[in-house]
C-alpha cells in the first residue's frame, strides 16, 4: 500500500556521481509488490574490500546471519537486497533461501558465494522463495551499468515514502575521492548497530579492518542514535565496500592521518542518511533532536535522552505541539540513570521552560507554543551533574503510525 510523502522528505535529491568499480541493476521479482522494483543487483570489481554492523537481535534474520559468516573475509564482488520480505524467523527455510540466492548471484557474477553479501527487509515470518530470483539474477548481471542511485534506492523501499540518498566528495592527497549510500527504514527504527538497511560505496583504496573500525565508530552518532518507534528490526543491515579504484595510495592503518579525513566524510554521509529515516518515520510530522548534557557520563547521557526519544507520551505530546515538559522530567526519572530533580533544567529550542527542580520564572507560554509549531525542534536537558553529553534524533507519533502498522501485513 502506498502511503503519502512525508511531510518532512526533502525538497531535492542529489545527483550522486558514478564510482569506480561497481555497476548495479534493479528488477521486479514480485516477491510482494506489484509494479515496482523489489530487488537490487550490485557487482563489485575484484579487489574491493568489504566491512558491515549488524544487527545485535537475538532473533536476526537469514540474512543477516550470512553477512555475520562472510563479513571475517573482508572481500566483495556482489549485493544482492530485497524488499518485501525480511526472511526473519523462517527457520532452516531461510538458510537454505540465502544459500540459493547466493549461489544464483555468485554464478551470475563469477564469484564465489562468499563474496556475496545478502539483504532483506519486509514481512518477518514468510518464507522466501529464492528461486523467484533464478532468472532474474542471470538477466541483472548481464545489464549492471554505473547508473542514476536513484533506482538502488528506490528498490529497497518498503513503507519508505521517499528514497534516501547521500554522498560526499572531497580531496586526498591532492585526487578526489567519492563516496555514496543509500538507506531505508521507515519503521521499526531503533537501530542496534545499524539501521534497517543502509549500503555505502567509495571508492578509497582502505583495508577492510581499518574501513571496519571507522564504519563501527560512526555508526554510534548515526544511526544507532535515531529512534523512531524504539523497535529494533531483526534485518538491521550497514555495509560498506570500498572499490579501491581512486588513484591514492591505500590507508593501511588507523595511524594514518587520512583515514581521520576519510571517517569525517563517512560520519557526515551517514549521519545525512540516519536523519533522512528519522524524517520518514511511519506518520511523522516532525523531526526532534533531543540533547543531554551534564551528565555523569556520555553513555549516561545518551541513555538519558533515548529514553526521552522513545517515550510515547512525549513523542504524542510534540504531535500535539505540546511543550508538555513534565512528560520529559518523567522520561528522564525513568531511564535509570543519575539525574538530580532539583538541578533539571529543560529548554525547548532557545526557550527556558524548566530550571532547578520547577518551571522557570522565565516561561513563556505563548512563545513556546508557537516555538512547538514548527517541523524540526530541539529539546534540551541539562541534568548539572558532570561533563557527559549526548543526542538522539527522533520524530513525533501520531494516528498515522498506527494506520500504516495496522494493516502492514494485509
Amino acid at each position: 500500500m502506498a502511503h503519502p510523502v512525508s511531510p518532512l522528505a526533502p525538497k531535492s535529491y542529489p545527483d550522486l556521481p558514478a564510482i569506480a568499480g561497481v555497476r548495479f541493476a534493479t528488477a521486479e521479482a514480485g516477491i510482494k509488490y506489484k509494479n515496482r522494483t523489489d530487488v537490487l543487483l550490485m557487482a563489485f570489481d575484484e579487489g574491493t574490500t568489504a566491512a558491515g554492523v549488524l544487527t545485535r537481535s537475538k532473533c536476526s534474520s537469514a540474512a543477516v546471519d550470512w553477512c555475520k559468516a562472510n563479513l571475517p573475509g573482508g572481500v566483495a564482488r556482489g549485493l544482492v537486497v530485497n524488499s518485501g520480505n525480511a526472511n526473519a524467523f523462517t527457520g532452516t527455510k531461510g538458510q537454505k533461501s540465502v544459500e540459493l540466492t547466493a549461489d544464483y548471484a555468485a554464478r551470475a557474477l563469477g564469484c564465489a558465494p562468499s563474496e556475496i553479501f545478502l539483504a532483506s527487509t519486509g514481512v518477518i515470518g514468510e518464507p522466501l522463495d529464492a528461486s523467484k530470483f533464478a532468472g532474474v539474477l542471470d538477466d541483472m548481471a548481464a545489464r549492471v551499468s554505473a547508473g542514476s542511485w536513484m533506482e538502488p534506492a528506490k528498490a529497497i523501499m518498503t513503507t519508505d515514502t521517499f528514497p534516501k540518498l547521500s554522498g560526499a566528495i572531497f580531496d586526498i592527497d591532492g585526487v578526489e575521492v567519492k563516496i555514496n549510500g543509500i538507506a531505508k527504514g521507515s519503521g521499526m527504527i531503533a537501530p542496534d548497530m545499524a539501521t534497517m538497511l543502509s549500503f555505502v560505496v567509495t571508492d578509497m583504496p582502505i583495508a577492510a579492518p581499518v574501513l571496519q573500525a571507522l564504519l563501527a565508530r560512526h555508526v554510534q552518532t548515526s544511526f544507532n542514535a535515531i529512534t523512531v518507534d524504539s523497535d529494533t528490526s531483526t534485518s538491521d543491515t550497514l555495509l560498506a565496500f570500498a572499490t579501491g579504484k581512486a588513484g591514492v595510495e591505500a590507508i593501511a592503518s588507523l595511524d594514518d592521518p587520512r583515514a581521520e579525513t576519510f571517517g569525517a566524510a563517512l560520519a557526515d554521509v551517514l549521519f545525512d542518511l540516519a536523519i533522512q529515516v528519522v524524517r520518514d518515520g511511519e506518520g511523522a510530522t516532525k523531526q526532534v533532536s533531543i540533547h543531554v548534557e551534564g551528565a555523569t557520563s556520555d553513555q549516561s547521557a545518551f541513555r538519558i535522552a533515548k529514553s526521552i526519544a522513545d517515550s510515547p507520551l512525549v513523542k504524542t505530546a510534540i504531535a500535539g505541539e505540546d511543550a508538555n515538559w513534565g512528560r520529559v522530567v518523567m522520561a528522564v526519572g525513568k531511564a535509570g540513570e543519575p539525574a538530580d530533580r532539583d538541578k533539571l533544567a529543560i529548554r525547548f529550542g532557545d526557550l527556558l521552560v524548566a530550571k532547578d527542580g520547577e518551571r522557570a520564572a522565565v516561561y513563556d507560554e505563548a512563545a513556546t507554543s508557537a516555538y512547538m509549531k514548527g517541523e524540526d525542534l530541539e529539546l534540551t536537558v541539562s541534568l548539572g551533574l558532570g561533563e557527559g553529553k549526548a543526542s538522539v534524533y527522533t520524530c513525533d507519533l501520531t494516528h498515522g503510525y498506527i494506520t500504516i502498522n495496522g494493516d502492514y501485513r494485509s
